[in-house]
């Protein structure tokens, strides 16, 4: 139920909805989240994504359960400089947060803030960065218990491993030496109080001791740049890295180069590996040109930029984070080979 307390909220349960949304919003708030009536959920959405948060809320009042609902464009200008203060509070007395909104550049702050508290008060928290008509009929519809399986037997392999290879037949041929120090995460879309997670979920993670190599993405880019540029299958970007830097950036689409290496040049750390990622989603047929789906595609992206230290352990902190994707990997964890063209060699 809408648990209305002030004239900044909006009333989710007015806004009509497509019910073919509503089996991806099941999954978010039942198998997901795993949502009890008796839990306090605060639903946090933007003007654009008012239809798909409006199907999240109607699973939330099939089961009873009290939740606000905020809509940013309520309550301050876009983009956001700082989490707004009701949203933040709002938190604080919650079990269970949904965040379905488009981002807009130079956000990151403020989700940053959110999820600080999140993090703090270990909220199960789902990130619906960018969410769509299309993740919510395909992502969201992934038989998440299956890929908790496979994802659980990836990264009890990795936390064994001390390097893992990537190469692709576009170009990719990276290195990953990893740091026994450093957490792997799994957010296999089954989220937890420990760690928030993306929806569609799908993923294992950490930071790295040190990457090198090449990588060529033909996926996406994240961030604002993905809604920007979209798939780059036709026009990859081609990133050298050493000692776990970004050295150079190539593209024949000269604005992509120039923003990529902008935004990867933001503070001291923008162009560090933050993050080495196994993407273990088995429902996902292709790329599709939104991050929050295609970083879950199996395949190996990484980030530049924020560690999420306070999972990994990392000690070094970045303010942007942007992850890059490409398409049909070999990987090999130490010389055990686990996936050929894109095909995972574990069963779920």
């Amino acid at each position: 139920m809408s648990i209305p307390v002030s004239s900044n909220q909006r009333q989710l349960n007015q806004i009509p909805f497509d019910r073919e949304f509503t089996p991806g919003a099941f999954n978010a708030v039942n198998v997901c989240l795993r949502v009890q009536p008796a839990e306090r959920v605060c639903v946090i959405t933007d003007e654009a994504t008012l239809e798909i948060a409006a199907a999240i809320a109607a699973e939330l009042e099939k089961i009873q359960a009290p939740y606000h609902a905020w809509v940013l464009e309520d309550l301050a200008e876009r983009p956001l400089t700082n989490s707004p203060r009701e949203i933040l509070e709002d938190l604080e007395t919650g079990q269970v947060s949904i965040f379905a909104v488009q981002v807009q550049p130079n956000e990151l702050r403020s989700r940053i803030q959110m999820t600080d508290v999140v993090n703090r008060r270990k909220i199960r928290h789902a990130h619906m960065v960018n969410i769509n008509r299309q993740i919510m009929l395909e992502g969201m519809r992934a038989d998440f218990q299956r890929v908790d399986r496979l994802s659980q037997k990836v990264v009890e392999m990795v936390r064994k491993a001390s390097r893992i290879r990537a190469t692709t037949a576009s170009g990719t041929d990276l290195t990953a030496d990893l740091n026994p120090k450093y957490k792997w995460l799994k957010t296999s879309g089954i989220i937890t109080p420990e760690k928030w997670g993306n929806l569609p979920g799908g993923e294992i993670f950490t930071t790295p001791g040190e990457v090198n190599g090449t990588f060529v993405i033909d996926g996406v880019v994240g961030d604002y740049l993905c809604a920007k540029f979209g798939s780059l299958q036709e026009h990859p970007l081609t990133v050298h890295m050493k000692g776990n830097r970004l050295i150079e950036a190539h593209s024949e689409n000269r604005e992509l180069e120039s923003d990529f290496w902008k935004y990867t040049h933001t503070d001291e750390n923008s162009d560090r590996v933050g993050e080495f990622a196994i993407g273990t989603n088995i429902d996902l047929k292709d790329v599709i040109g939104q991050i929050l789906q295609d970083e879950k595609y199996p395949g190996v992206h990484i980030a530049f930029g924020n560690p999420y230290g306070a999972h990994t352990g990392a000690d070094w902190d970045s303010t942007t984070h942007i992850d890059v994707v490409g398409r049909k990997f070999n990987i090999w964890v130490d010389d055990e080979q686990i996936m050929r063209e894109g095909k995972f060699l574990v069963e779920a």
